[in-house]
């Protein structure tokens, strides 16, 4: 029998909007998903110096968007633990808690050509089945110059197949706080709870 695939999707999610949905519904078809975890960070090490919304708003929001879908779920690894959070030890956690199956992290084009900044880097490539990438209209890296940074990474990576999303958290909370339109970014229920909590500066 098959080893079952897990996929982890971590990130800020602030807010979760429509191209978070299109990397994960594919790369659960794609990459042949069992369950996808959306992993909530609550204090990113990498965006202490950042303004990040208060965790309940962002977990509403993310509760909200995964609502309707059964693959996916929302993991409180690091909510329920003391930080700081770092993506290889979860993935450790992840893999000790499921040791029948394949651990699968998905990233965005602009994390995997961010990656050789992360902790233990090499560690986290080798404790992965796969890497699934979804490329961004306006992200481009080299990997042949990754490989050579993280032995074993190219081997490891899966390139998702998908509409290109060129939307961003930071754009939609950018164009919140300027009174832009922004509403079709993200799920309707996420867009209601943006305005009446009046979030991103409304």
């Amino acid at each position: 029998m098959p080893r079952p695939n897990i996929g982890i999707f971590g990130g800020t999610f602030d807010p979760p909007h429509i191209g978070h949905l299109v990397l994960a519904s594919e790369a659960v078809q794609q990459l042949n998903l069992s369950r996808l975890l959306w992993v909530l960070a609550p204090e990113p090490p990498h965006k202490l110096e950042q303004p990040i919304t208060p965790l309940p708003h962002r977990l509403e929001m993310l509760k909200r968007t995964i609502a309707n879908n059964p693959s996916f779920e929302i993991s409180r690894i690091e909510i329920d633990r003391p930080g700081p959070h770092y993506s290889v030890d979860t993935v450790r956690l992840f893999a000790e808690q499921h040791p029948d199956a394949d651990i699968i992290l998905l990233l965005g084009g602009d994390s995997l050509r961010d990656l050789p900044t992360w902790r233990l880097n090499t560690e986290l490539v080798a404790a992965v089945s796969k890497i699934g990438v979804m490329r961004r209209p306006d992200v481009s890296f080299d990997m042949p110059a990754l490989e050579a940074q993280i032995p074993g990474l190219t081997e490891k990576v899966w390139f998702i197949d998908a509409l290109l999303q060129n939307v961003s958290s930071r754009e939609i909370r950018r164009r919140a706080a300027s009174g832009e339109t922004y509403r079709y970014y993200v799920l309707p229920s996420v867009y209601d709870y943006i305005e009446s909590n009046r979030l991103y500066g409304r």
